[in-house]
């Protein structure tokens, strides 16, 4: 692992955790997960499994210290590095088609509802879900949104980060 890499994915992890820090919970003690965008920025531009396994275990570390969720502690550190593998693969699988930005996209929809899929499952497990709510209703009502907000806010800003990257030369190659 480079230290310019781990410097980038550390700056991402604290852009990520100052986010997840001020959003305010909104519906019992859930709110959207920002950390995702800036784990998923990590994978994106520095696609190395060792990268990968260290930004989803301090994202799992960082979640959980900051999060609302009653109980959410266990998922937290469950949920990221497991979403992190996932999106990685995926990642894998797709990094070939056009767009970058529309996969980068893509690809943050999918693992953001992946990730509310485990830290919903794994929280049911653990701690059971708060007010007797349903795994589907949170789903709905907080997963959902989240995918689409997550998904807007890596379209916007993607190619943004590759650009500074590039022009600051954290980057050889924007990947």
């Amino acid at each position: 692992m480079k230290t310019k890499e781990l410097v980038a994915m550390a700056l991402f992890v604290a852009i990520g955790a100052a986010l997840h820090a001020v959003i305010p919970p909104f519906f019992y003690g859930m709110k959207p997960d920002m950390m995702l965008i800036m784990m998923f920025m990590g994978i994106l531009l520095f696609p190395k499994l060792q990268n990968v396994l260290v930004i989803g275990v301090v994202t799992g570390i960082i979640s959980a210290l900051t999060t609302s969720f009653p109980g959410g502690q266990l998922p937290n550190i469950i949920d990221k590095p497991m979403t992190a593998l996932i999106f990685f693969g995926a990642f894998l699988a797709v990094k070939k088609l056009g767009s970058r930005t529309l996969t980068a996209a893509g690809l943050t929809a999918v693992g953001t509802l992946i990730s509310g899929t485990i830290f919903l499952t794994s929280a049911l497990l653990i701690v059971g879900l708060p007010g007797n709510q349903g795994f589907m209703t949170l789903f709905f009502v907080i997963v959902l949104p989240t995918a689409l907000i997550s998904t807007i806010a890596m379209f916007v800003i993607y190619p943004i980060v590759q650009t500074i990257l590039k022009r600051s030369r954290l980057t050889e190659e924007v990947k």
